[in-house]
Formats: structure tokens, C-alpha cells, sequence
């Protein structure tokens, strides 16, 4: 159990941050792990139990990130750590690439059900957010035999080479790596808050797709020979930015006009983080596959790519993985979807507007914020030098970072200048509030120091 506290449920600091036993573990990591992580601040967690984690010098802290977005149940909930612990003392491991097991069999057909749509669909397994865009990449050439694909501005897909092709997110996560996966192009991702021309949401939106019929299949490659598009519906790394119904709608009559397949990433937008199961089921969109991980295990490593039955057309052999679908992390997915459907993907939307009230009007009451956007529990909030330009401010942003952390709450960044918030769904209003409260604190010091 963590330490107890006068409120248990809140952050509770004990020591200067970082405390001695952190900055000695810091000293550590620096010496031996690789550069290329990218650590926002100095926490060394120790514990962590529910939306709270501890850390080794026993400071507690509000944990607005859900380990990135992944433990969706909040972290250890004895429900997940227990079908874990029933399914490690069967078996730990067999390799479903190669032979059977029913637990497999039982979250593949609980995952085609769930995908909206009401058609017949197949499962792969993979580990990661990034394997799941390789399977789907993969397939959608396979099945289609085109080679060309469509991404995003914005976009964030994955680090390995074939979805960081599809990433457009920051240049530093291709800086280096060139040449990267020939036939991918990127358009403009929905709609813009700051938008230059002064368009409305929809009319931004359907100019955006219109560049794929008036730019792209025109001037670099005929529609004929597009395999996919690949898309979130909310964008995470890029800004956790809400696109227009129109976009979705635009989007998916270009793809059935010429026979393209429309893929979702769902990677950090799905199982429930923003009030629905998928996040594209606020758009109605029914996508031919989808990309799911993060959230989907609650801590666990496990992806999955759901495709129409029809589609899924390669053969033995053409792709697997060897732990793909470990039966360990099979089990913490269906304990973590059972509480989902029970009980946590309404809380994530009942707690997410409650949280979305509280802050709607903050770029009225704080000149530096600039927008304030999200469904369910995926919001994100902008930063900019002032409310007339509207231009991104991103040290005021991780300034931002810093002075919740001081105060026991983690967050982290989205996109070039905004701040997420993604907690674990099993958050109370009061953490909620709790981290509202916060936030408004160190934006009112941020605007009074200026």
C-alpha cells in the first residue's frame, strides 16, 4: 500500500524534488541507458497504486500521464494484477505464432466485436503501438498490391522504420534515419484552431482532404495506386487535436471512391480514453482496420491489429511475432476490457466533462492559453505568447510541465506547445479537481511573473 497521508487520494510531497535516493538512480540511468529517452523530469517511481504513484524517496504524485496513455485500469488494480497472476501460473509463454491457446482465441473475437462496423474481423498480436502500424502497413500492401499511402501532418504512428515513415510529428524523431519507407505522403490534418486563412472548422476540414484529390492524385501518384490512409482521430503527439465530423466524413468517401483502405490509429486514443471504446466512434467512423495498444493490457505489453475478415489475405508465414499475444498480457487485456465496459470508459466520460468544465474558460481567464480541446479523458491544452497571434509558446509550456511536477502532478507535452492530460480512468473528481486546481495555479503565477 502507499504511505498514508492526511488525503491518501492526493499528492503528498516529503522532500525536495528530486529527493536524495532520485537523483542517485538519475545519476545511475545516465551512465548506462540510452541518450535517446526523453525524460521531462527527474521522477523515480517506486509504486504506484490506482491514478497515484510513489516514488523512492516516498514523495506521492498525481499521475495525469497513465504511464503514458497505457495503464488505462490505473496502476496495479487487483483485478488485472489477478488474472496476471492466474494466467503466469499456467503457462508464461508458447508463441501463438505457432501453436494454440484459448485465452487468444477469446480477446481476438472480444476485440472484432467491439470494433464498430458489424462486419466479420481478424486479430493480430504484436507488442507494441508500432508493431500494430508495421502489421497494418504490411497488410494493406499485401492485400490491396499498391504501394503508395497517406499520412498526416502531425502524425505520430511510431519510431520503427516502417510507421516513423508515417510519422510527421516532430523532426527529431527522423533526425538521422533517412532514407525512410518510399511511397508515403503527407497532407494537412484536419483543421487548425490558429487556421491562417481564417476558415471554419468544416470548410478547413474539407480542404484538407480535397488536397489528396486536387494535389496528390493529380501531381504525384494516380488515386489507383494508394494502399491506405493512415489516420488518427485524435491526433495525441501531435497536440491532442479534435478534428471536425466533416473530416471523417470527406475522408471516408475519398477512400471507397478509389478503393483505399482507411486505417485508425487507435493506439492512444482507443479503450476508452476518450469516453468510447474507439475514439472514432464519436465521427462514426468505421474503419477497414484498426491500430490498437497503450490501454489495451493496462501495463502490460500487447497490440493488436483488427482488419476486415476480407482483407486479412496473407498467408502462413508472411508476418508474425514471437511474443505477440503473450498469454500473460492476453489475460491483463480482457480483466482490463471487462472493467472498461463495466465501469471505466463512463467514468472517463463523466469525469472528462466535469474536467473539460473546469477548464473551457481558461483562455479567457489566462492570456497564454491559447485553446483548450479533448474528449473523455484526452485533453489538451495550448500555450501561446498571446491570445492576438496566437503564436506557440513551448517554454511556457514546459515551463508549465515543471511547476506541476514541483507540486505533485505529472503531466507531459503533446505536439510542439500544448500539455496532455490523459490520467487513468479510474480518476475521481476530486483528483480531477485536484489537478485543475493546479494547473490554474501555476498558469495565474506563470501570467503574474511576466
Amino acid at each position: 500500500m502507499l504511505a498514508d497521508t492526511i488525503r491518501h487520494d492526493l499528492p503528498h510531497l516529503v522532500t525536495p524534488l528530486p529527493g536524495p535516493k532520485a537523483r542517485e538512480i538519475v545519476r545511475r540511468d545516465r551512465a548506462v541507458l540510452s541518450p535517446s529517452y526523453t525524460r521531462a523530469y527527474p521522477l523515480v517511481i517506486q509504486r504506484g497504486e490506482g491514478a497515484l504513484v510513489e516514488d523512492v524517496d516516498g514523495n506521492r504524485f498525481l499521475d495525469f500521464n497513465a504511464g503514458i496513455a497505457v495503464v488505462a485500469t490505473g496502476h496495479s488494480h487487483p483485478r488485472v494484477l489477478r488474472a496476471i497472476r492466474e494466467q503466469a501460473e499456467l503457462f508464461l509463454h508458447m508463441s501463438g505464432t505457432d501453436f494454440y491457446y484459448e485465452n487468444a482465441v477469446a480477446l481476438a473475437e472480444k476485440l472484432a466485436a467491439l470494433v464498430p462496423g458489424g462486419v466479420p474481423r481478424k486479430v493480430y498480436f504484436g507488442n507494441s503501438g508500432t508493431e500494430a502500424i508495421e502489421a497494418a502497413l504490411k497488410l494493406a500492401r499485401c492485400h490491396t498490391g499498391r504501394q503508395q499511402l497517406i499520412a498526416f501532418w502531425g502524425g505520430f504512428h511510431g519510431r520503427t522504420m516502417g510507421s516513423l515513415s508515417l510519422t510527421a510529428s516532430k523532426s527529431i524523431q527522423k533526425k538521422g534515419f533517412a532514407p525512410f519507407l518510399p511511397g508515403v505522403h503527407h497532407i494537412p490534418f484536419a483543421y487548425c484552431y490558429r487556421c491562417p486563412y481564417g476558415r471554419t472548422p468544416d470548410t478547413c476540414a474539407v480542404e484538407c482532404v480535397k488536397t489528396l484529390e486536387q494535389r496528390v492524385f493529380r501531381q504525384i501518384a494516380p488515386a489507383g495506386e494508394f494502399a491506405a490512409i493512415f489516420v488518427e482521430p485524435v491526433q495525441g503527439e501531435g497536440g491532442y487535436i479534435v478534428p471536425p465530423q466533416k473530416f471523417f466524413d470527406e475522408l471516408r468517401e475519398v477512400a471507397d471512391r478509389h478503393g483505399i483502405l482507411l486505417v485508425s490509429d487507435e493506439v492512444q486514443s482507443g479503450m476508452g480514453r476518450t469516453g468510447k471504446m474507439f475514439a472514432g466512434e464519436h465521427f462514426g467512423v468505421v474503419p477497414d482496420m484498426v491500430a490498437i495498444a497503450k490501454g489495451i493490457a493496462s501495463g502490460m505489453p500487447l497490440s493488436a491489429m483488427i482488419a476486415r475478415a476480407g482483407i486479412m489475405t496473407w498467408e502462413p508465414g508472411q508476418h508474425a511475432s514471437t511474443f505477440g499475444g503473450n498469454p500473460v498480457s492476453v489475460a491483463a487485456s480482457l480483466a482490463t476490457i471487462e472493467l472498461l465496459e463495466q465501469e471505466l470508459i463512463e467514468n472517463a466520460a463523466s469525469i472528462g466533462r466535469h474536467l473539460m468544465d473546469r477548464l473551457r474558460d481558461w483562455p479567457r481567464r489566462f492570456p497564454i492559453v491559447g485553446d483548450v480541446r479533448g474528449l473523455g479523458l484526452m485533453i489538451g491544452i495550448e500555450l501561446v505568447r498571446d491570445q492576438q497571434t496566437k503564436e506557440p509558446a513551448p517554454d511556457l509550456r514546459d515551463r508549465l510541465v515543471q511547476m506541476a511536477f514541483e507540486r505533485g502532478l505529472l503531466v507531459l507535452g503533446a505536439g510542439p506547445n500544448s500539455i496532455r492530460l490523459s490520467p487513468p480512468l479510474v480518476i475521481t473528481r476530486d483528483q480531477a479537481d485536484f489537478a485543475a486546481a493546479t494547473l490554474g495555479e501555476c498558469l495565474q503565477a506563470m501570467v503574474g511573473g511576466r
